[in-house]
């Protein structure tokens, strides 16, 4: 078989993500912290690109230029600084320099106060923190100190030990035995429970201090934490041959103690949601509002503008470096403004689906999905998806993510509602309920029958896991 080259024209329809339009995809997908962040990087790279003051003033840049060329101007060395320090005496210097109590390298004690050491705090104390002040105190031979240090070092946020003895031992350099011993020293520091291994001697440390070992509050414990779970309380009196009601008391003594003793020592700092879109009820009228606080304004800088209007003085290097950079600034701020348009059309879209939701509350959510808005907007359904992935809305009934709204649809005597609405109604048929005689899910069935709306009763256990619901056993109390 001979092998020749040759030429050949062909015309191909072919999608091709430019880099500027993945930017603008990405742009798109991102939630308001992530944008933030990504704008104040081009920010801080891209000099075509500057933040405009709260009160729309000029560009720092050049206020900064001028006031710098002004002090210039303003500096006066007429003077020479010689002839001044040649005729100058020793105690006029100091004079001069000491109106302070400072000179040279020291200060007067009784003019400038110290700092508080409470300013030089970085971070509050967490759990750790709390278990070494107790050691440093405890009086510990030097083998179980460096142990106990391992054993902190190896302790969970909830207060947990997360290393074996042997473990420790190979951390500390030590016998089994003293790991062992470290283990015990730690365990008797506060909070009462820490450096437990697992559930269930995190609970009977805290008997200990209660003075409740050989009772049946240990021994339900020990040997039935399955069976507590589950609220087998008749079953638990059978097998200890006592009365239900001393089951009863011992679970209530049993509830008070704490499964997550390190909880209360979290450092960890709450992360808030801010709103991407407003939905505000004004006259009878919905307005929607984007939230743009928190982000960047950019325009072009002046400065650089005119700067590219005399590219032709600058050298081929330098020429391409403000072309590229103008081009990348151009599309990005075309990019957001895109961005922001098409989130407010979905939230105009979602508005318009969902009126009744914005009127009456989650009971009237209505069935929607991606295709429904991306026909009406004439855009793609991943666009959609896009527009409304980590993003949340805030209106009078609280605040709900974008994929709150759309939700697939159940069968009622109306006609079909959305599921989410079906979730709310099961939530709150069981909140209201006897919690001394719970409903059965074949009874919630009933009841949804009762409103109008047909579901099976594997649906309403598929939906009372969604909302971690217990089932109607465990839902049931004895008090």
């Amino acid at each position: 078989m001979a092998l020749d080259s040759r030429l050949e024209l062909r015309l191909l329809q072919k999608l091709i993500l430019t880099p500027q339009l993945q930017q603008a995809i990405k742009l798109l997908q991102m939630p308001q912290l992530e944008l933030s962040q990504s704008l104040t990087n081009e920010l801080m790279e891209n000099p075509f690109l500057e933040e405009i003051s709260e009160d729309g003033s000029a560009e720092i840049s050049e206020i900064e230029t001028r006031e710098t060329e002004h002090e210039a101007e303003d500096y006066d060395d007429t003077e020479a600084p010689l002839e001044k320090l040649m005729t100058m005496s020793t105690d006029d210097y100091f004079e001069e320099r000491g109106f302070d109590g400072r000179d040279l390298g020291y200060f007067n004690p009784g003019t400038v106060s110290h700092p508080s050491f409470e300013n030089f705090v970085s971070r509050d104390g967490d759990l750790q923190d709390h278990l070494m002040w107790q050691l440093r105190l405890a009086n510990a031979p030097d083998g179980i100190r460096e142990a106990a240090e391992a054993v902190i070092g190896n302790i969970d946020e909830n207060g947990y030990l997360q290393a074996t003895a042997e473990d420790i031992g190979s951390i500390a350099s030590c016998s089994i035995q003293k790991a062992e011993d470290a283990i015990k020293l730690v365990q008797g520091f506060d909070p009462t429970g820490v450096a437990a291994r697992d559930l269930k001697e995190c609970l009977l440390l805290q008997l200990d201090i209660l003075g409740l070992r050989g009772t049946l509050v240990e021994s339900l414990i020990t040997n039935n934490l399955g069976e507590l779970e589950k609220k087998k309380y008749q079953h638990l009196a059978k097998i200890y041959n006592c009365r239900t009601e001393e089951v009863l008391a011992a679970v209530k003594v049993i509830e008070k103690l704490e499964p997550k003793p390190g909880r209360n020592y979290s450092s960890s700092n709450p992360v808030y949601i801010t709103p991407d879109v407003y939905i505000v009820k004004s006259e009878g009228e919905y307005h929607i509002v984007l939230n743009d606080e928190g982000l960047p304004r950019l325009r072009l800088s002046n400065v650089y503008k005119r700067l590219f209007t005399q590219k032709n003085s600058l050298v081929k290097e330098e020429k391409q470096f403000i072309e590229e950079k103008l081009r990348s600034a151009v599309w990005l701020l075309k990019s957001l403004d895109q961005r922001n348009k098409t989130i407010y059309r979905v939230a105009e879209s979602i508005l318009k689906f969902q009126r009744e939701f914005f009127d009456r509350g989650v009971r009237f959510l209505k069935p929607l999905n991606l295709k429904d808005v991306a026909m009406e907007l004439g855009m793609h359904e991943s666009t959609i998806s896009r527009a409304t992935s980590s993003k949340y809305l805030s209106c009078e009934h609280g605040l709900f993510s974008l994929k709150f709204f759309f939700s697939s649809g159940v069968q009622s005597g109306a006609g079909k509602i959305s599921s989410t609405s079906v979730k709310d109604l099961i939530k709150k048929i069981i909140s209201e309920e006897d919690t001394h005689n719970p409903l059965s899910d074949q009874e919630i069935v009933q009841i949804c029958k009762d409103n109008s709306i047909e579901i099976a009763r594997r649906t309403v256990a598929k939906y009372r896991k969604e909302l971690n619901i217990a089932p109607q056993n465990q839902r049931k109390r004895y008090d």
